[in-house]
């Protein structure tokens, strides 16, 4: 680690959580009923160092990735699984993390980190260009779009992280939740998104946000040690303690049961972020190296 990026972990802590050391498998999905078969993991990023916070595009075969630069800058990538190509698609001196596709498929919006530690949410167009800042007045973690104006941030404060539904169109902004994870998905084929919060005694929960009522429900405890979650096209939830991958349709008494796993799966028991694309055929899966 060179004495800058010493410096800037030890004024921003935020900074040398985000540059552990990752890799993502691609790995194939089967998913029958209830159950789910994992096949064929692969190495996408096999080089060193940070990459990490998977997205998939929803028609292309396009794998979207935040990945750390020689000077410990992150900057955007994607990789294309049909020809085993990657692209790079920022480079810049800010740190972008956690890229999502915009409503109208225009943009990538992500999170830019500066130096000063301010964290904003903005977008770069995919033909290139600069990008437009469209939240800096929250220290913004994590966010997913609702549609092309309103969405949820999962905002950085003290004494606690606090779940904000921002519309961009009306300029509203109104918290919805706190001491929540980093997790925030759409749900397949309903107006909702998913997200985790942390009980007074340490626990997480999965919460569901109606995006037309704007209801908040509880749909289960979170699998033991995880607060990383990702949808099946069918409605089944997977998630990751770290040693193995597990699945649950929510409200179901068999509750978290391991998926099923053919062939060897090197590094794969050290899992963390999953995505899974819209044909829900590929896994992507964040691993420690």
């Amino acid at each position: 680690m060179n004495r800058l990026l010493l410096l800037l972990c030890c004024l921003f802590p935020s900074l040398a959580s985000a540059q552990v050391d990752t890799d993502i498998y691609l790995v194939d999905l089967s998913v029958k009923g209830n159950t789910v078969v994992l096949s064929k993991p692969r190495n996408i990023t096999p080089h060193k160092g940070y990459d990490n916070q998977p997205f998939f595009h929803p028609t292309l075969p396009l794998l979207y990735y935040s990945s750390a630069t020689d000077s410990s800058r992150t900057d955007l990538k994607s990789y294309n699984y049909k020809t085993a190509q990657t692209q790079q698609i920022t480079a810049t001196r800010e740190r972008e993390y956690s890229p999502l596709l915009t409503a109208d498929q225009q943009f990538l919006s992500c999170i830019i980190q500066r130096d000063n530690g301010q964290q904003d949410l903005g977008k770069y167009p995919l033909a290139g260009g600069q990008p437009t800042i469209l939240v800096n007045n929250l220290k913004v973690g994590y966010h997913v779009w609702i549609d092309q104006s309103r969405l949820l941030v999962y905002a950085l404060a003290t004494p606690s992280s606090e779940l904000h539904y921002l519309n961009l169109a009306t300029k509203s902004d109104t918290i919805i939740a706190r001491n929540i994870g980093r997790s925030l998905k759409p749900i397949p084929n309903q107006p909702a998104l998913s997200f985790l919060e942390k009980t007074p005694e340490g626990k997480w929960l999965i919460k569901r946000f109606d995006t037309n009522t704007k209801a908040i429900t509880l749909l289960g405890p979170a699998l033991e040690g995880s607060e990383d979650l990702a949808w099946t096209k069918n409605g089944l939830m997977l998630m990751s303690n770290g040693q193995q991958i597990y699945a649950c349709r929510p409200g179901h008494r068999d509750g978290w049961k391991p998926v099923k796993m053919t062939g060897t799966a090197p590094g794969l028991n050290k899992a963390s972020r999953l995505a899974i694309n819209a044909a829900n055929n590929q896994l992507a899966v964040v691993v420690s190296e």
